[in-house]
């Protein structure tokens, strides 16, 4: 299965922009859901060096293109070369998502959030946002767009923690809301009474450092969601499994966040499946 078929004068064409972006598997993904649904187009991965970002962007509309993605380390200075970015996309701090409109302006979104949420309730259905605390671990831009969508879940208090307290704050300050930020050293005792905890950093990725911490003060009962998903099942996830916390791995949250985008450039509404997981991940 490929991203490419068979292509015609008519095809409907978007791609991801990032550097590097080999290790992506946006184009995978999105060429799954091109075969699925018999569509005539492309998903293409542009490698754009950060100073051919702008010129990248700004040319999608002359080529024809209907939008793209926009993936590490584009996502923030994509903000300043769209035509109109939303509203959630401006709390974020970031875009991901570009769509080529009717009069040739291009619009800026993040789905980031969405893909979390959706895949949140996917895998874990009775969650809900007033349960309690959630702990947000990390500060970088997959932290913000969770806080953001959290918070519009109705969550009554996030505590963010990172290695750098003053990235948390400058979070906590730029979206606003019940935020504690609060030091790395203390994640163990933040997770007493917390209702969802997670794993919003590269730590514990393949090739990574580990990321350690004591989940003895959190309730068996909170969900436990790692964003990394290489490995699948982290130790993070291992370690919360083992003592009964109900988890969610972090491949849906690509998966599902794809789905804004695909609808906007190519028509239907995608769905994730198991199917889907595993071919993205190459089982």
């Amino acid at each position: 299965m490929s991203a490419l078929g068979t292509l015609t004068g008519k095809s409907r064409i978007a791609g991801v922009f990032g550097w590097p972006v080999d290790h992506s598997r946006s184009p995978r993904l999105h060429g799954y859901w091109l075969k699925q649904f018999d569509i005539d187009g492309a998903y293409i991965p542009f490698a754009t060096h950060p100073s051919k970002l702008e010129q990248g962007i700004r040319a999608l509309p002359s080529l024809g293109f209907r939008g793209g993605n926009v993936t590490l380390p584009h996502k923030e200075r994509a903000l300043s070369f769209v035509d109109e970015v939303t509203l959630l996309a401006r709390r974020i701090g970031a875009v991901n998502t570009l769509v080529v409109r009717e009069d040739g302006s291009i619009l800026g979104d993040n789905s980031d959030g969405f893909g979390f949420i959706a895949n949140l309730q996917q895998l874990q259905p009775s969650w809900r946002g007033a349960a309690g605390p959630a702990v947000v671990l990390g500060a970088g831009g997959a932290a913000r767009a969770i806080v953001v969508a959290l918070l519009d879940e109705g969550v009554p208090e996030i505590r963010l923690v990172n290695r750098t307290t003053r990235r948390a704050e400058e979070i906590a300050e730029a979206v606003g809301g019940p935020i504690k930020v609060l030091p790395w050293e203390a994640r163990a005792d933040a997770l007493k009474d917390a209702a969802l905890l997670t794993n919003s950093t590269n730590i514990g990725m393949a090739g990574q450092a580990p990321l350690e911490i004591d989940l003895a003060n959190l309730p068996t009962s909170a969900l436990v969601y790692d964003i990394v998903y290489v490995p699948l099942l982290t130790e993070l996830l291992k370690a919360a499994q083992a003592r009964g916390n109900p988890i969610v791995d972090g491949i849906g949250m690509l998966l599902h966040q794809a789905r804004p985008g695909f609808r906007a450039w190519f028509g239907p509404d995608p769905q994730v499946t198991a199917e889907l997981r595993a071919f993205v991940l190459g089982q």
